[in-house]
């Protein structure tokens, strides 16, 4: 079987599906790789990397969709609303395609990518199982955000992060309040701490407090309780509009009292809640910034706009979207592990299984035979069920 993958053409991104490195693991399962050249090259690693480790080099995309059995893109047409459309007429019946799907976007884009024939796999809906651990790329695209948010923060706020001593006195450190202890959440506590700022975090899931108290963070605690703070996957559950009101009102003071808020709050499925509004950043300090991790879906904070820079009573208020692409040699290694340990898992005998019996299979597949197959997605779109299907 061929694995092809395309170079990444979503505008700006620099990511890559696949890196050299993890590419024997592929061949020794009995894959060959194509790839599209330059495909790498702006995430670090040159055309001659991958032949040196065993893949084909093919000139042109149309030329991979064409030779490969297995797609793998970081952006697949869905998530990539800008110009993943352009690759609809290059799929092929039964061709596998694996990555970033964005599954609950848009009914009309996931019917497109069904109609063509593929069997399309999301990534976005790999369990948080030990199992599927190694295969989790939300988790790993959230590592690198939560890093990166905080030096945005440290390079946006006209102030410097850690407690100096100083012949001109003591600076006291800066304070940074991360609203959303997830992944992305905690790797920002982390590292605001490893940059000397003093941290607090904020979640309405009681089993943060400890890990974020493990990162050397302050956990703020609301008098408010959460009703089915997580659901079984361990993301955090939408709550009604009262909650969130009383934990707007809640939260304002620690906001105001923040010199960089990151807000990292996201519902699989569905829109991120608000929950810094208009007065919560008018009460802010001038100079301070908030970094929406969350503003691709909406945003947390009411004045967000996604791939923007707002200011508002001199509070800067960054929506910045595929934060992940901005380290991309990192973040191609990181996804490729994921991406390959996912396909792996699905190779018997050097051919492609499809065993609807294992719950990652079965929880990621989006679509075959023309279908929208997946369970969740249906009823996320009010289509009917189908009808129970065995293993393939």
């Amino acid at each position: 079987m061929i694995v092809g993958i395309p170079k990444e053409s979503f505008p700006g991104e620099r990511r890559v599906a696949m890196v050299p490195a993890a590419i024997p693991n592929l061949t020794k399962a009995g894959l060959e790789v194509v790839i599209e050249a330059g495909a790498g090259f702006q995430a670090g690693y040159t055309d001659a990397d991958y032949t040196a480790k065993g893949a084909k080099i093919l000139s042109d995309r149309a030329g991979v969709f064409a030779a490969a059995d297995i797609i793998l893109q970081v952006l697949c047409y869905g998530s990539n609303d800008k110009t993943g459309r352009a690759d609809l007429p290059l799929y092929r019946r039964n061709q596998v395609l694996i990555g970033f799907l964005r599954p609950f976007g848009s009914r009309e884009v996931v019917e497109e990518i069904a109609a063509a024939g593929v069997t399309a796999f999301s990534v976005e809906l790999v369990p948080r199982t030990t199992r599927a651990q190694s295969m989790d790329a939300l988790s790993s695209i959230a590592t690198l955000c939560g890093y990166k948010a905080v030096l945005i923060a440290a390079d946006t706020v006209p102030r410097i992060f850690p407690m100096l001593t100083t012949a001109a006195g003591t600076i006291t450190p800066a304070r940074v309040l991360v609203i959303g202890a997830g992944v992305a959440g905690l790797q920002a506590i982390a590292t605001a701490r490893r940059l000397g700022a003093v941290a607090s975090a904020y979640d309405l899931r009681p089993a943060a407090k400890e890990q974020v108290h493990s990162l050397g963070g302050r956990f703020v605690e609301l008098p408010i309780e959460a009703k089915d703070a997580e659901d079984a996957r361990g993301y955090a559950k939408e709550q009604g509009e009262a909650f969130y009101n009383r934990q707007r009102e809640l939260l304002g003071k620690v906001v105001a009292e923040s010199d960089a808020v990151i807000t990292a709050a996201v519902v699989p499925g569905k829109k991120p809640p608000v929950l810094v509004t208009r007065e919560m950043v008018e009460r802010m300090a001038p100079g301070s910034v908030i970094i929406d991790l969350a503003a691709e879906r909406g945003g947390n904070c009411e004045l967000t706009r996604a791939g923007e820079k707002v200011v508002h009573h001199g509070v800067t208020i960054i929506g910045r979207i595929n934060v992940g692409s901005s380290v991309p040699y990192h973040a191609s290694q990181m996804y490729a592990r994921n991406i390959s340990a996912f396909l792996l898992n699905m190779i018997r005998d050097k051919k492609l299984q499809l065993d609807l019996e294992d719950e990652i299979v079965r929880e990621t597949l989006v679509t075959q035979g023309g279908e929208v197959v997946n369970a969740r997605v249906r009823e996320f779109f009010g289509m009917p069920a189908l009808a129970a299907q065995g293993s393939g």
